[in-house]
This record gives structure tokens, C-alpha cells and sequence, in this order.
């Protein structure tokens, strides 16, 4: 059996499949199944699957913000217990943002939990990378905007940088 790990386009044959796979990955929110198909199929573009031995190990949705298209905003990040340590994040990270769909994106926005260590080294990691400036302020408040049920999000942002377009 094979550990080789593909990335691909998304489909929404893989939402239930990554509704599945967030639910395996605490602390992350989980959201409907539904959503998680639609952004197998609305925003397939802008997101990558990892798939090992036939299984979605690995997840990103992301979308281009509509009013800035310069700008990808990910929404969520999941790697299974069983690809972590790999790499695995920031190669599908650079998938994305070497895609033709991303030709005009030289920024990139997250939100973060201020407990989320993994999330903040893998974006300090990616700016680095990127020779870039990663700035974090906090944008949704716990008791503003989740009326205390969910710990505050600080936006963050990478950027600018310039991208190699693998045109995948």
C-alpha cells in the first residue's frame, strides 16, 4: 500500500467525504455537510483535496474575497492524524496559490484562534516562505460577534507576493 499523497481539484462527490474528515480533526468547527459540499463544488477552484489510498486526507477551502480578488481567504485547513508531520498543509497551500485561478492573487487572509499554535506556525511558515509580511489583528470578537460561544478570531494577512503559476 502506497503513502503517495495526490492533490487535486475537489469535487462534490467529496463533500460527505470531507464533512467526515473535519470531524476527525478537532478543534476545527465543524459545519454542515451541505457546506462542505458546496465548497467542494462553488469554490473547487480556489480549494485542494489529498487523497492517499483512495481517502481525502487532507482539505482547504479557500475562495478569492469578491470585492478583492487579489485576496484568498481560507477558510479552513484539515490534515488527518495520519498525514500529519508530512508537510502536508503547506504543499496544499502552494497548490492552490499556484493554480491559474490565483494568477492575480498576491495576498492571502485567515482567521485564527489565539490557541491555534499549529495554524499560526503554518502561516508564519507560509510567509516566510513567501518572503512576506504576515500582520494579525483581531476581527471577530467572542462576545461581539459569537456572542461567547466560540473564542475571538484574529484576521490575519500575507502579503504581497508574487506566485509561479504551475496554470494546474
Amino acid at each position: 500500500m502506497s503513502n503517495e499523497i495526490e492533490l487535486r481539484i475537489p469535487t462534490l462527490c467529496d463533500g460527505m467525504d470531507v464533512y467526515r474528515l473535519v470531524e476527525r480533526c478537532p478543534p476545527l468547527d465543524t459545519n454542515s455537510s451541505y457546506c462542505n459540499i458546496l465548497q467542494c463544488g462553488h469554490f473547487a477552484q480556489t480549494s485542494v483535496a489529498a487523497v492517499m489510498n483512495g481517502e481525502i486526507v487532507g482539505f482547504i477551502s479557500a475562495y478569492q474575497k469578491p470585492e478583492q480578488a487579489n485576496t484568498l481567504f481560507v477558510w479552513q485547513v484539515a490534515v488527518d492524524e495520519k498525514a500529519r508531520g508530512l508537510g502536508l498543509a503547506s504543499n496544499m497551500l502552494m497548490h492552490i496559490l499556484q493554480r491559474s485561478q490565483c494568477e492575480n492573487v498576491n495576498r492571502l487572509e485567515t482567521t485564527i484562534t489565539e490557541d491555534n499554535k499549529g495554524s499560526w506556525a503554518l502561516f508564519e511558515r507560509l510567509a516566510k516562505k513567501l518572503s512576506t509580511e504576515l500582520n494579525s489583528s483581531i476581527w471577530l470578537e467572542k462576545q461581539k460577534h459569537f456572542d461567547g460561544q466560540h473564542e475571538s478570531e484574529a484576521l490575519v494577512s500575507i502579503g504581497p507576493f508574487t506566485i509561479q503559476q504551475d496554470k494546474i
